[in-house]
């Protein structure tokens, strides 16, 4: 399958080798004959090969039939084959199985009625393709030390599992358990995700590194590869059990990696406090220095954020990756047009962060920031099957980074509408279903938007749909009118569509607060003619705003 040598004139460049249409999709409509499929296990081994920049795979997939099934229907990337695929141990004939454009399809040797369990077995492998720009652009990352050794990666978020593995390549498509084996040259190491199940030295001076995770997200399997070292320590939860951590990083940055370290059990503790346990507390958190910014692999989070301290004293990138343990790895949105719940909360707790550890001033000082990177150009939510580019490329219609920047706004104002209690109420329902998650008691889950949106419901006792269908559902902004008049001032909110907005608003007068209802979308109220007016003092609500208007216009153009 593999060429036996490789020249450095004949390693592939970034961007090599080409991917299909077909591998560049991620999401979107689920193929009939992949919904027939229940993915139960896979059993993935990978031979990394630094020097020819190539991967030789085995893969062991087990399904189980939920409807009659006459065919294999499963995601790689065509550049890695499939070789030889066997069925249930029996080799099949290669007239049984094409991969043109990156869906491979297998007939199988018979039909499988619903309940049925079969297993498929196909080498794979050959050369993966280069990301040109990781982690927004997918493939492997061949990088090197500062003393030359290998220094490897892989991300698959945007393109999906199929460019390292054959899986399925869509939300719901995560298998209930994967056992990896990754072998590397000697002298490296390879964490992966979930529980290290041992490694084993090979007569040659190869390594052979066992790992084994449950309910992993379809992008959460990844290779990373170098001559690590490691630091460890135990965390004891609030919530009784113990919880081991591992820092893997390069040689020579111990120090440094020790700062960030000791980052993992404070952020671990205020997440534990706030939304509740870690999710996966029976493996690891896990982290590993990466030749590129970051990843929220399931237990192995990729950390490159070069030890960056920014101004609130912690380490934003380690912090945001980790959240998503939470809003990604343990709930997982079904379909990518609800991503906001994993990159809006993903972002928002960065700030959250900043209110438990300092206060206000903090939280305050992090959310402006954000606010003026809302851009508004659609609306995060569509109530439809997309495909990850139809969200995350604004080149494709997506909205981008606002399911980041809008979507913490959006969570922010939420907050403020309906309580501390209520909101984190509702934050550990669609995280673990319950309110009262406790180690043992949940398992990873998926969420959507209406469902979010019914568990407010739930909790409050209200109807916000509005809220939802305002921000999520309509690109522009609602826009609140004020007008003095003698001692009267009269609030009007001004909607896309002219939905109804019934959002509250607190007016400061003089030096006293007032919150004013707004039933009806408008209010008049007392304001003394010669008193000081302010709408809003404390940003508490998420609305158009002229001057972070003309801000961004400003910084469009050149200089």
């Amino acid at each position: 399958m593999l060429a036996a040598a490789a020249s450095a004139a004949t390693l592939p460049k970034k961007g090599e080798p080409a991917l299909s249409v077909q591998t560049q999709r991620s999401g979107g409509p689920i193929d009939p004959d992949q919904a027939k499929l229940q993915f139960d296990t896979a059993d993935l081994s990978f031979e990394v090969l630094p020097d020819t920049q190539q991967v030789k795979g085995l893969a062991v997939l087990g399904f189980t039939a939920k409807a009659p099934l006459d065919k294999l229907v499963i995601d790689l990337d065509r550049n890695l084959g499939p070789g030889a695929v066997t069925i249930d141990g029996k080799r099949l004939a290669a007239s049984a199985y094409a991969n043109p454009d990156g869906r491979l399809t297998i007939t199988l040797p018979r039909t499988y009625a619903a309940g049925e369990r079969v297993t498929a077995t196909m080498a794979f492998g050959g050369t993966p393709h280069v990301a040109v720009n990781p982690p927004w652009d997918d493939g492997m990352v061949w990088s090197k030390t500062k003393d030359g050794r290998p220094w490897i990666a892989s991300t698959t978020e945007g393109t999906g599992c199929d460019i390292l593995w054959p899986c399925l390549d869509y939300p719901t498509g995560e298998p209930g358990k994967v056992a990896l084996h990754i072998t590397v040259p000697k002298g490296l190491k390879a964490p992966a995700n979930g529980l290290f199940k041992g490694m084993d030295t090979l007569p040659d001076g190869r390594t052979r590194w066992n790992w084994e995770v449950k309910h992993p997200n379809t992008y959460a399997i990844s290779l990373t590869i170098a001559p690590y070292e490691v630091i460890e320590g135990n965390y004891k939860s609030r919530f009784g059990n113990t919880i081991p951590m591992f820092y893997w990083y390069l040689p020579g940055e111990e120090v440094r990696a020790k700062m960030l370290f000791a980052e993992f059990a404070p952020t671990l503790d205020f997440y534990e406090a706030n939304v509740g346990p870690y999710p996966f507390g029976d493996e690891k958190v896990g982290v590993v220095e990466t030749p590129h910014l970051g990843m929220e692999h399931q237990t192995i989070n990729a950390y490159g954020n070069g030890y960056r301290k920014a101004p609130e004293g912690f380490d934003w990138l380690f912090h945001h990756e980790f959240g998503h343990e939470w809003f990604g790895n343990q709930m997982t949105a079904a379909n990518w047009d609800d991503y906001w719940l994993h990159e809006g909360y993903g972002e928002y707790m960065q700030p959250a962060y900043g209110l438990w550890r300092e206060g206000y001033a903090r939280y305050a000082t992090m959310m402006d920031k954000k606010r003026n990177m809302v851009v508004n150009a659609v609306p995060i939510v569509r109530d439809r099957v997309v495909t990850e580019e139809e969200v995350y490329e604004p080149a494709k219609g997506g909205p981008g980074q606002d399911i980041y920047n809008k979507g913490a706004w959006i969570l922010h104002t939420l907050r403020w509408l309906i309580g501390e209690k209520d909101f984190w109420d509702v934050t550990r329902l669609e995280v673990y279903g319950r309110v009262d998650p406790k180690p043992g008691n949940f398992a990873p889950r998926y969420g959507s938007t209406r469902e979010y949106q019914a568990f407010v419901k739930k909790v409050t006792g209200k109807d916000y749909d509005w809220f939802f269908d305002v921000y999520l559902r309509r690109a522009a902004l609602p826009e609140l009118i004020e007008a003095r008049s003698g001692d009267k001032l009269t609030l009007l909110w001004l909607t896309p569509d002219n939905l109804p907005f019934p959002m509250p608003i607190e007016v400061m007068i003089g030096d006293k607060i007032m919150k004013v209802a707004m039933t009806d979308g408008t209010a008049t109220i007392d304001a003394p003619a010669d008193a000081r007016v302010l709408v809003d003092p404390y940003a508490r609500v998420l609305r158009r705003s002229k001057a972070v208007e003309d801000y961004q216009a400003g910084q469009a153009k050149p200089r």
